[in-house]
């Protein structure tokens, strides 16, 4: 009785999240040609914004894998610059021979094809013009620069979460961000949300330990937890849920 009651429990944490998002997904019903890529208004105006900004974005994958995961990427302006730049691995670049880590100028806070992106941290002034120094320098050892795998990683998740970690950006990634587990060979390091352990098997199994993250475990890229700062549930297919 026990064994079903835990398998009904688990069930009902996957599917019930997951049929949720995807009726939300499907509102979506634009072409990607055509969707959304504006700005969403949440990011300060570099034109009349001189102190450095860093910050870090999320926003719904385009297609029927948006109703499980997001896609990140990590916008800068240093200060007195008067536009930002983004960093970001993109999958069709990796399709097409080209370096799936992309860093280009661009809109910040654009709509993620239709998506609306979410604000997951924001870093301003000195404070953000050393964690610019500390960015650059993790970009450029970023391991798998030309290597994009939908799941386990690495992906766009992943470079957000890895450069988090060495850049000491303390970036709490929701459980809808697949990949931010995949740490390839490293199987204990910290969290991206920095003060913590996390244990990771190549992003198949897991587990979270971090003042940021609360407790996580994550089965083959599916993510559960608490996350005591909320507080709130951490939810496979809908995120962090509560407070």
């Amino acid at each position: 009785m026990r064994a079903r009651l835990v398998v009904f429990a688990i069930l009902g944490l996957t599917l019930l999240p997951t049929l949720v998002s995807v009726a939300q997904v499907a509102g979506r019903g634009d072409h990607w040609s055509t969707a959304r890529r504006d700005s969403a208004g949440l990011a300060p105006d570099p034109a009349t914004t001189q102190e450095a900004v860093l910050q870090v974005y999320g926003a719904r994958t385009w297609g029927w894998r948006g109703a499980l995961a997001i896609h990140t990427w990590i916008a800068v302006k240093p200060e007195g610059a008067t536009q930002y730049e983004r960093h970001e691995v993109i999958g069709w670049r990796a399709r097409r021979g080209l370096p799936a880590l992309a860093s280009h100028y661009g809109i910040p806070d654009a709509y993620w094809f239709g998506a609306e992106p979410q604000l997951l941290r924001d870093i301003r002034g000195e404070a953000a013009t050393a964690a610019i120094a500390r960015l650059r320098a993790a970009i450029e050892a970023y391991p798998w620069k030309d290597d994009y795998v939908t799941w386990p990683g690495p992906n766009s998740n992943s470079f957000v979460a890895w450069v988090a970690r060495e850049a000491g950006l303390d970036v709490n990634l929701p459980p809808t961000a697949i990949g931010k587990d995949f740490t390839g060979a490293a199987i204990v390091t910290s969290p991206p949300g920095g003060n913590g352990l996390q244990i990771s098997l190549f992003g198949l199994a897991g587990l979270i330990l971090g003042l940021e993250e609360g407790i996580e475990i994550n089965l083959l890229g599916l993510s559960f937890g608490i996350d005591l700062s909320g507080p709130s549930l951490r939810l496979p297919a809908l995120g962090r849920l509560g407070f």
